[in-house]
């Protein structure tokens, strides 16, 4: 998936990338302010989360319910440190629970993370359009 799209375009965009999800893990990557948290948040209501999601950047994670009792982890690695500190965690356990595990700033954490993870990376154009490029690791 390469394609570009507005913000009045975000459940749209949102409902291709967990269609064309190959997993559940999601990692993240863009710039400061480019519009991961927003797209997660519009993951999340499509998922099924009646919560508000936003961004764990002080607890690391956040844990969502879906109205189908299943669980979506939101995390915000930016502040991490050193990846034992991810480690000690836990991690691990949230990327092989088999569920939702939605995560910015994976780059912070790339030798813990599941090879087969799906890497979502948006770029601000231009024009405030988004660009978003979905593949698989």
């Amino acid at each position: 998936m390469n394609k570009n799209y507005s913000l009045n375009e975000l459940t749209t965009i949102a409902q291709e990338v967990v269609k064309k999800a190959q997993n559940k893990v999601l990692l993240f990557n863009g710039d400061m302010g480019v519009g991961k948290t927003t797209l997660i948040k519009e993951i999340c209501k499509i998922l099924g989360v009646d919560d508000v999601a936003h961004s764990p950047t002080f607890s690391l994670v956040n844990e969502y319910k879906t109205n189908d009792n299943e669980t979506v982890y939101h995390f915000d690695f930016y502040r991490i440190e050193d990846e034992e500190e991810a480690y000690d965690m836990g991690v691990e356990d949230y990327l092989y629970s088999n569920n939702w595990c939605l995560i910015e700033w994976p780059e912070n954490v790339k030798n813990l993370l599941p090879l087969d993870a799906v890497e979502v990376k948006i770029m601000l154009l231009d024009d405030g359009q988004r660009n978003i490029q979905l593949k698989t690791n």
